[in-house]
């Protein structure tokens, strides 16, 4: 075997991992948004978990990155633990799809229509549509499309120089030589782990084993227990992606270890069994792809009657495994697993942006009853909210700036933009909410309170921000865009209430109904109410922004205040409602 031959050999290993990896990531990216539908919509129910994995990993074609998903769903908590392990078991027939694909390399027939199936016929074409529509189409999902082809196009171009390369392997004794080896059983499972681990595909480890038995030196019975190997390798991604996760992730990730295992143990045992009583002269011939391809799936069938009904002692095992140690362990949300599935991590990053919206809000609503009814256990809320809400943002911030370099749809980067801008716009909420806290204090400590009329005014701009910070809340969380209309001639209320307010106070002081010290009170708490119902602004203003696909919400707060009757319409009424 020649220096080029050998050049050939890992090239075509590089192409073909390269095409897999590039087809999964464009097929993730363009399943993501039906991914995250179809995840909403997952019962406990173990049946319809298996077909969800068995139809996810059928698309990206691996395994181990739906159960690196599933690791993270877990994790998150947007998956139970019980719904985790009908999915792993699909995920491992899913992947046996690519098997079959590959085995179209073997196919060698002077038959027209049958040699248009060798891909070699028709990837030549499949590259060419994908390079068109990637280079000259501009619509984003026609783009994913043609990445896809390519994608494809690239691995079976691999394939196929991979086959080419191993040809000459068959001249050399010390190949064969060590063939003869890996008919030890265990050192077959070894040897398929071993690779799987490394490439992190039992799909790649699979390609490469159909493309080593083109040299017609494998054997079936020397296939076997490398294809049982190859099941376990594909495990190592969920053990490594579990490293630093809830217990409940750590759980899934062993129940698709033990699944494996446990398979592999039993079945090899069964085999090695059966042909020491039966002689099946089937296993010392050549294997082709196509008939690596019937082992793969068939091991994978097998494993799952054995062990779909035993689903529950798997989980048993996980939990025997990692044992819950007393402590109080809440989901990481934001778990850095979802990057595989985009879509998902967008969902999820959503999620928690919106509670960061409900602890905003309810810090307002305790800061502005405090000014009423002071009381330490609103004011220890208030607090600890505020605090809560600054982690929210830079734990928000830091995820949504490394989701930002991943492949995002275009709905996807508005969703994403919305998220980086408003979590500042809630946190500032928070903070105002504080400020007045610390007002409602001063007042307290002073033993201070303001003129009947001062305070007439006070609960008037009070109700109105209460209000608008419930509308915009309302309208980011349920992307109400009714809500969201109606948050701008409120704060245009707010701002007119503010601007009376000022004046009114002047007049009191001119009349010496109030001092200078309750003036600076009365002052920083309308300025932070006003500024409450300013950010309130920004908020309805990329909701709407965002749901019509644009993200300019100057030129939105622009347009909305010139001549629009709608507008004008909504302010009267607030105008009438809080007595501007």
């Amino acid at each position: 075997m020649s220096f080029v031959d050998v050049a050939s050999l890992f090239g075509g290993l590089a192409f073909f991992l390269f095409g897999m990896n590039t087809m999964g990531n464009a097929l993730e990216k363009s399943a993501g948004n039906q991914l995250k539908s179809i995840l909403g919509k997952l019962t406990s129910s173990k049946f319809k978990g298996f077909v969800l994995g068995l139809l996810v990993t059928a698309i990206i074609q691996s395994s181990s990155a739906t159960t690196v998903m599933v690791v993270g769903f877990v994790n998150s908590g947007i998956m139970q633990l019980s719904q985790a392990v009908g999915v792993i078991m699909g995920a491992n027939l899913g992947t046996s799809v690519t098997a079959w694909i590959l085995s179209l390399t073997g196919i060698e027939s002077d038959n027209f229509w049958v040699s248009l199936l060798k891909p070699a016929s028709f990837t030549p074409v499949l590259a060419f549509i994908g390079i068109i529509l990637y280079m000259f189409v501009k619509k984003a999902k026609h783009k994913d499309i043609g990445v896809i082809l390519l994608g494809f196009a690239i691995l079976m171009f691999g394939m196929e120089t991979m086959s080419d390369a191993v040809e000459p392997l068959t001249e050399l004794e010390g190949f064969k030589n060590a063939l003869v080896l890996f008919t030890n059983p265990v050192l077959g499972v070894v040897m398929g782990t071993v690779v799987t681990a490394v490439v992190q595909s039992s799909s790649a480890s699979v390609g490469i084993l159909q493309a080593l038995t083109l040299t017609g030196s494998i054997s079936y019975m020397t296939s076997i227990p490398i294809i049982m190997g190859q099941n376990i390798g594909t495990c190592v991604s969920a053990m490594i992606s579990s490293t630093g996760a809830t217990k409940n992730a750590k759980r899934a990730a062993y129940i698709h270890l033990y699944f494996n295992v446990i398979a592999t143990v039993i079945l090899l045992t069964v085999f090695y069994v059966v042909t020491s009583v039966v002689d099946i002269p089937v296993l010392d011939t050549a294997a082709n792809p196509l008939g690596i391809a019937v082992v793969h799936t068939g091991f994978k069938i097998a494993a799952l009657i054995i062990l779909f009904p035993a689903s529950k002692l798997l989980e048993k095992l996980a939990c025997l495994t990692v044992r819950d140690k007393g402590e109080d362990e809440h989901a990481q949300l934001l778990d850095e697993r979802l990057f595989s599935t985009p879509a998902v991590a967008i969902a999820q990053s959503r999620n928690v942006t919106s509670a960061m919206a409900q602890i905003s809000k309810c810090a307002v609503d305790d800061a502005t009853n405090a000014l009423y009814s002071y009381d330490e256990k609103l004011a220890e809320r208030v607090r600890k909210g505020e605090k809560k809400v600054d982690k929210y943002e830079d734990t928000l911030g830091e995820y949504l700036v490394k989701l930002s370099t991943h492949n995002l749809t275009d709905e996807d980067s508005r969703e994403l933009s919305m998220q980086l801008h408003l979590i500042g716009d809630f946190e500032r909420i928070s903070d105002h909410a504080l400020n007045i806290l610390e007002s409602a204090e001063e007042l307290k400590d002073k033993k201070m309170s303001f003129s009947g009329p001062a305070k007439k005014e006070l609960e008037n701009i009070v109700n109105a921000t209460n209000e608008i910070v419930a509308l915009a809340t309302t309208a980011f969380v349920e992307n109400n865009l009714e809500k969201a209309a109606l948050v701008e001639p409120l704060e245009q209320v707010i701002d007119e209430l503010k601007k009376n307010m000022k004046n009114g106070h002047i007049e009191r002081l001119r009349r010496n109904e109030c001092t200078i010290e309750q003036g600076f009170v009365f002052n920083d708490l309308i300025t932070n109410l006003e500024r409450v119902s300013d950010h309130c602004s920004n908020i309805a203003g990329c909701v709407i922004e965002t749901a019509n696909e644009r993200f300019d919400m100057h030129k939105y707060l622009r347009n909305i205040k010139k001549g629009n009757e709608e507008f004008e319409q909504k302010y009267a009424e607030f105008a009438h409602k809080y007595s501007v």
